[in-house]
C-alpha cells in the first residue's frame, strides 16, 4: 500500500455507507429515554403526594353556593379556638371571627341585645299602624270616661301620636305635609276627599261633624293620618260662633277641659288636635295652658293652623312638653283652583328653603282638585308628602 504523505488527511478515503453502528446506538438511547419517562409518570400517578392539578381558588368559590359568613383575606387576629364574640361598643352587632384551616378569617355578624346605650337604629316604618288594622283603635291607648273613650298614653309609654301616625321613608330631603280640614261637615265633600286625595294627605275631622266614626274608618283604611278639629273662640265671638262646645276664655279651665273631652270622645285613631278658628283663645296663655297640658298628657300633638298672628301655642307647648307644629301656608283663602296651585308652589318654595313645610286647606271642591293635581307631580321634583306627625316639634324626642 502506497501512501501520499502530502495529501490532506481524510481526502483519500474510499466512498461507502456511513456507520450503521452510530444509528443503532441513537435509537437505543431514545428508547431508554422513553422508558424512563413512562416509568416516572406511572410512579407519580400512584404516589399519594404526587403532583396534582387543581382549579384556581377563584373558580372553586364561584361554583360554591353563597353562605351567610364572609371570608376576609385579612391578617388573623388573636382569638381563642372556636372564636369569641367581639364588637365595637358603639356598634349594634356582635362580631365573631374564626381562623379557618387555610389561614383565612371567617367573620360572622349577628344582632346584639340593646341595653339603651350606643346609637339608636331608627326604622321609619316602626311608626304607625298596619294598614290592615288602621281603622281599629288600640284599646291600650284608650280610657273610658263619661265623655266617651279618650286617648291616653299606653302602659308601655306608646302615644296615640306614634300609634296612628302615617309611616314615611325617613330619608333626608324636602318634606311637605298637607292637611285638609273641615271633614265631616259635608257628606259629599268628605266622600270626595277620601276618594280623590292621595293617602299621604292628612285629614282633619271637625268635632261637630256627622257620621264621624264611619268617615274616620274610611279615611284610615285609605291610608290617611287624621286629626281632630276642635272649635276655639275667635275674636269676633259670639257674632262668629264656631259651634257647640267652643272653648272660651270666659270659661273656667275645668269647663274648657270638659268641652275638649267631649270633642275627643267623638272618634278615635287620631294623632292630635287642630284648632278651628280660635284667634282670641290661642292668644290667651291663661286659658290656653290647661288645655295644652291635657293634650300633651294624652300623648297627642297640636297643630296650629297659623291663622292667629298672636297665638301663644309655641310658648305654652314648650312648657307642657306638647309636640306641636305650625302651618306655613293657608292654601285656599282664595277659593280658586289656579290660586290654590300657586299657593302650593309657594309651599314648595318654603319647604325647599327650610327642609319641610305644612300647608292647610278646607275641603272645598277647588282645593281637592288642586291638591290632587299638584301632588301627582311633587314626587318627580324630589318632594315627599308626609303625615303631619312627621313634622312636629317633639320635646320628648332628641
Amino acid at each position: 500500500m502506497s501512501t501520499d504523505l502530502h495529501a490532506p488527511l481524510g481526502q483519500n478515503r474510499k466512498p461507502g455507507r456511513k456507520g450503521p453502528g452510530i444509528l443503532r446506538t441513537g435509537r437505543v438511547l431514545a428508547g431508554i429515554c422513553l422508558i424512563l419517562i413512562g416509568g416516572f409518570s406511572l410512579y407519580t400517578a400512584f404516589r399519594g403526594d404526587g403532583v396534582k392539578l387543581e382549579k384556581p381558588h377563584a373558580q372553586k368559590d364561584a361554583a360554591a353556593p353563597p353562605t351567610e359568613t364572609v371570608q376576609a383575606p385579612a391578617k388573623p387576629q388573636a382569638s381563642p379556638a372556636g372564636g369569641m364574640p367581639r364588637s365595637d361598643p358603639q356598634s349594634g352587632a356582635n362580631v365573631e371571627q374564626m381562623v379557618a384551616g387555610d389561614g383565612s378569617v371567617v367573620t360572622k355578624y349577628s344582632p346584639r341585645t340593646r341595653d339603651g346605650n350606643g346609637p339608636v337604629l331608627v326604622d321609619a316604618m316602626q311608626m304607625g299602624q298596619d294598614p290592615r288594622m288602621a281603622a281599629i283603635p288600640n284599646d291600650a291607648l284608650l280610657e273610658d270616661t263619661p265623655a266617651g273613650r279618650l286617648p291616653i298614653v299606653g302602659p308601655d309609654g306608646r302615644r296615640p301620636m306614634d300609634q296612628y301616625a302615617r309611616p314615611w321613608s325617613g330619608a333626608h330631603g324636602t318634606r311637605i305635609a298637607i292637611v285638609v280640614s273641615g271633614l265631616g261637615l259635608s257628606q259629599t265633600g268628605t266622600q270626595r276627599a277620601i276618594q280623590q286625595l292621595p293617602e299621604e294627605v292628612t285629614f282633619a275631622f271637625a268635632a261637630s261633624g256627622n257620621s264621624l266614626q264611619r268617615w274616620m274608618q274610611d279615611a284610615r283604611r285609605a291610608g290617611h293620618e287624621i286629626l281632630l278639629q276642635v272649635p276655639f273662640e275667635p275674636f269676633d265671638y259670639p257674632a262668629n260662633d264656631p259651634g257647640p262646645d267652643t272653648l272660651l276664655t270666659s270659661k273656667s279651665a275645668a269647663k274648657n277641659v270638659e268641652s275638649l273631652h267631649r270633642a275627643m270622645g267623638e272618634i278615635t285613631n287620631y294623632t292630635g288636635i287642630m284648632n278651628y278658628q280660635g284667634g282670641r283663645f290661642l292668644s290667651d296663655p291663661v286659658a290656653l295652658e290647661p288645655v295644652m297640658r291635657d293634650i300633651s298628657k294624652r300623648g297627642l300633638l297640636f297643630l296650629d293652623d297659623g291663622s292667629a298672628a298672636q297665638s301663644k301655642t309655641a310658648v305654652i307647648a314648650k312648657g307642657t312638653e306638647l309636640p306641636h307644629a305650625f302651618a306655613d301656608v293657608q292654601l285656599d283663602r282664595q277659593v280658586d283652583e289656579n290660586a290654590i296651585l300657586q299657593k302650593l308652589d309657594e309651599l314648595e318654595r318654603v319647604a325647599k328653603r327650610n327642609g319641610q313645610a305644612i300647608g292647610v286647606a278646607s275641603a272645598f271642591d277647588e282645593s281637592i282638585d288642586a291638591i290632587s293635581k299638584w301632588t301627582e307631580e311633587a314626587a318627580m321634583r324630589g318632594i315627599e308628602i308626609v303625615g303631619v306627625a312627621a313634622l312636629t316639634n317633639d320635646p320628648k324626642k332628641p
